[in-house]
């Protein structure tokens, strides 16, 4: 029936499964991606080595890690892109399930490693972020919920999308994680908009996370600290925010030069949250914006590709990974010249990070999965056959 109404393009069925993947798949997006995971790797080298010289270990410690890290990334992303969107979302709804239930053990198992908030479990040799794994799963599910909610005769997928992005914004909000919890929110947002919400449901919401925000900063210490830090006129030189504003500053347009920066050796965060000012101090705004270019071609080209798929699920859901991905980046890099608070938030595939890389390596995979060029047409080819 659906190629009665729809038409279809022939299929190499005896085609194997690498070249088809390779014939099919966004190289660009691809390429960015390995690009982005180069400069990590590259960066790490000169940000890392500070801080296991401080901790007594092998210079290398952490590069080698990230590197142990990024292999697993890169075999997610492989993996995972080689998939079909229904295998997609299985995966992606029993990733998300593990992930929530993990997410709901954090305040009874969980550690917060001196820094405030409880959003790891410790293993001695390793440490798991349960959130960072919940996003890509979450897109999945709530894309899956929209979708279905769209058929004739089913559920009431916007409704129930709502509330679960309710019950893991409240799980977050009380790690605390005011960061994820505003990506996630974020997401559900772009997806329901996507789908069609009416723009007074949009405004509303962005009313009551205004509300929540107050609410948060008035109720919690840890995220009123962090919001006066944001909207004070003074910097404090000795804070993260001053040395990563120093350094970015010091930086210009070409660096310091390659292992001359100085931020490395002052910066706890270095490696993670404020690697976007290791390379901005030694390699200049030059490099900077290479990488936002590389993110720039991650999201839009997945967009674009996205809007010639028919499947509703498929466009939800791709369109939802590529925006937290996006987004994500951006948050990380805003927070590095002051234009938002800090919000804990790593660089995809440029900080250190075991869950961050792994879990980022994850969501493009997925992505990567739904913007292949599959056999069934795409949705301009409805709008000739109507003329």
């Amino acid at each position: 029936m659906t190629e009665m109404v729809y038409g279809s393009m022939p299929s190499r069925v005896s085609e194997p499964v690498i070249p088809r993947w390779w014939r099919t798949i966004d190289k660009w997006t691809l390429t960015a991606v390995l690009v982005l995971f180069a400069i990590g790797l590259l960066l790490g080298l000169a940000a890392s080595v500070p801080l296991a010289e401080r901790n007594g270990l092998d210079p290398y410690y952490y590069v080698t890690r990230q590197a142990f890290f990024g292999g697993m990334a890169l075999a997610a992303i492989f993996g995972v892109s080689m998939l079909s969107p229904a295998m997609v979302r299985r995966l992606g709804v029993l990733g998300f399930a593990i992930s929530f239930f993990a997410l709901m053990m954090l305040p009874m198992f969980g550690t917060d490693f001196g820094k405030g908030a409880v959003r790891w479990f410790s293993f001695g040799f390793a440490s798991v972020q349960p959130s960072e794994f919940l996003k890509p799963g979450f897109m999945i599910v709530i894309a899956w919920l929209t979708a279905s909610g769209q058929d004739i005769n089913g559920p009431p997928g916007k409704f129930l999308s709502f509330a679960l992005t309710v019950t893991v914004v409240l799980f977050l909000a009380f790690q605390p994680d005011f960061g994820q919890a505003m990506l996630v929110l974020f997401g559900w947002g772009v997806i329901y908009f996507v789908s069609g919400a009416p723009m007074i449901l949009i405004v509303t919401m962005m009313a009551l996370t205004g509300a929540g925000g107050f609410a948060a900063y008035h109720g919690s210490e840890h995220f009123a600290r962090r919001i006066d830090g944001f909207l004070t006129s003074d910097v404090d030189p000795r804070s993260q925010m001053g040395y990563a504003t120093s350094a970015i500053q010091e930086g210009g347009f070409f660096g310091v030069g390659v292992g001359e920066g100085q931020v490395k050796w002052t910066l706890p965060d270095a490696h993670t949250d404020f690697i976007i000012a290791v390379a901005a101090e030694e390699y200049g705004l030059v490099l900077v914006l290479i990488i936002i270019a590389l993110y720039a071609v991650v999201v839009v080209r997945s967009l674009v590709r996205l809007t010639r798929e028919r499947d509703p699920f498929t466009r939800l859901a791709g369109t939802g990974l590529a925006c937290i991905f996006g987004v994500q980046a951006m948050i990380n890099m805003g927070v590095a010249v002051r234009l938002l608070p800090a919000k804990g938030m790593t660089l995809p595939f440029v900080s250190y990070g075991g869950s961050s890389v792994i879990a980022a390596g994850i969501t493009v995979g997925m992505l990567l999965a739904m913007t292949r060029t599959r056999p069934q047409g795409q949705m301009s080819d409805i709008f000739k056959r109507g003329r």
